[in-house]
């Protein structure tokens, strides 16, 4: 990646830690000067590491804990293989300004299955003279919460694609966002979701508005994408009778542990900050983070960059380890983390990383962990790698 992606990895803030009192040196019978206040700091580090020992989280009975990552794991399968779930979408396709006609008809950009298609279904007009919009909060739903939600089938915090269509929570910036229109061909058979036929033109609201536009033709869902931190826009289509679906199986996980439950340090920056980050399309979409979650991990610290906007109710972490080499997908992994509570801690459960949505579809917007968040560590926790991953080509 280019080094435009590196983003500075000290926070500007930190919660407060005990403070050291200036401490006068005292003399011994003619040697050096003592250096009590050096003494008293690498005491105050000893007892910081021995307030994070005590904050680590309880062990949970192992038949508890096998119990509710099942549970996790359905709600997984569900979302991902809904009739309008990652693995049912069927085409992406990027919207250029001006008309976006689409249908069967293999001259057209936008190609549609032909069954059930017609060879001019409408035209999407993109106008972008409108403002500046920056895309929306992500993951596309709401938010799961506490980072204990399904992935996959929604989610509120920032950064992952692949949530509800219409549940996206709406965003301050699209109210200057490029303007969307739709004029369909008559006799067409589109229709919005509710079933109401579509005869005339409509104005189309994108998935990260809070008013996403559900468009429905024969068997096929379509709907606008939008992601936070570029003004690209993307018409996404969906199979809801798609076979693929309904055969679909997770990826084996790791074997689930207490091990990989560890306690984090919520460290906030004194300001939100903007991430940009590479996606699979070649483009590079940002997300908000409000500082980095710090835990220890085979005797070492480690820092992973956190998202979250002011609405979400838990962390959207993106994470590369070195399991991506043998085990895991190679992109890497998402996860969801509780917010840290009134102390600034939280619970980190590694058991709870997945796959984005590209390990499933190449009809994606993934995006890579930004650097800081490749891990000098192998976790062994969580989901590993499809069989046969959906690799997305990159332009």
């Amino acid at each position: 990646m280019s080094s435009s992606l590196v983003i500075s990895q000290t926070p500007g803030h930190r919660h407060p830690v005990p403070r050291v009192q200036p401490v006068s040196t005292s003399r011994v019978r003619g040697s050096a000067r003592v250096p009590t206040l050096a003494v008293l700091v690498g005491a105050a580090f000893v007892v910081s590491c021995a307030d994070e020992s005590l904050r680590q989280p309880a062990p949970i009975a192992p038949d508890v804990l096998a119990a509710e990552h099942e549970e996790w794991r359905e709600r997984r399968q569900r979302g991902l293989a809904s009739p309008n779930g990652v693995v049912s979408w069927i085409g992406l396709w990027e919207l250029e300004e001006g008309a976006n006609p689409f249908g069967s008809d293999p001259e057209l950009t936008i190609v549609l299955p032909a069954e059930g298609s017609p060879p001019l279904a409408g035209t999407l007009y993109l106008e972008t003279g409108a403002g500046e919009g920056d895309g929306a909060d992500g993951s596309g739903g709401g938010d799961p919460g506490a980072g204990r939600g399904a992935p996959g089938a929604g989610g509120g915090a920032p950064g992952a694609e692949g949530g509800t269509p219409g549940s996206g929570g709406g965003d301050p910036a699209a109210e200057s966002a490029p303007q969307l229109r739709l004029v369909p061909e008559s006799g067409s058979g589109l229709a919005l979701r509710d079933g109401a036929p579509l005869d005339g033109p409509v104005a189309i609201a994108h998935d990260r508005s809070g008013n996403t536009t559900v468009l429905t033709l024969g068997s096929l869902g379509l709907r606008v994408h939008a992601e936070r931190g570029t003004d690209r826009l993307w018409l996404r289509a969906w199979d809801t009778d798609s076979p693929r679906a309904a055969a679909f199986e997770l990826p084996p996980y790791f074997p689930i542990t207490n091990e990989w439950r560890v306690a984090a340090r919520f460290d906030a920056y004194r300001e939100p900050r903007q991430v940009p980050m590479a996606d699979v399309t070649g483009g590079t979409v940002a997300n908000v983070s409000p500082g980095e979650l710090v835990f220890r991990a085979e005797g070492r610290e480690h820092r992973l960059i956190a998202f979250a906007t002011e609405s979400s109710r838990s962390y959207f972490v993106m994470v590369w380890d070195s399991t991506a080499v043998d085990d895991t997908y190679q992109l890497g992994r998402y996860m969801r983390v509780p917010l840290a509570d009134d102390d600034g801690w939280t619970v980190i459960d590694f058991n709870r990383l997945y796959n984005p949505p590209c390990a499933f579809t190449p009809y994606s917007v993934c995006s890579f962990p930004p650097r800081e968040n490749r891990l000098a560590l192998a976790v062994r926790a969580g989901e590993k790698r499809p069989a046969e991953p959906a690799y997305r080509v990159v332009r």
